[in-house]
């Protein structure tokens, strides 16, 4: 019984340390961008997610109106 909780032990230790290597990687690509560019590019982003907020909504009013 005591190998498979060192299997299990191991294999958690692994899961672990990949997550890690995961979450370091994409946070190097983060580092990569200037700030005043990583700032306007998360301005468009948000604009561009309000646009389609305010056209699902549109479509929903347009819908749902009985008149």
């Amino acid at each position: 019984m005591r190998p498979a909780w060192k299997i299990i032990g191991l294999a958690g230790l692994a899961g672990v340390a990949a997550t890690g290597a995961v979450v370091a990687q994409k946070r190097r690509s983060h580092v990569e961008y200037e700030p005043d560019e990583l700032r306007d590019r998360l301005h468009s982003r948000l604009a561009e997610a309000s646009a389609r907020k305010d056209a699902a909504a549109a479509a929903a009013a347009e819908t749902t109106d009985p008149g």
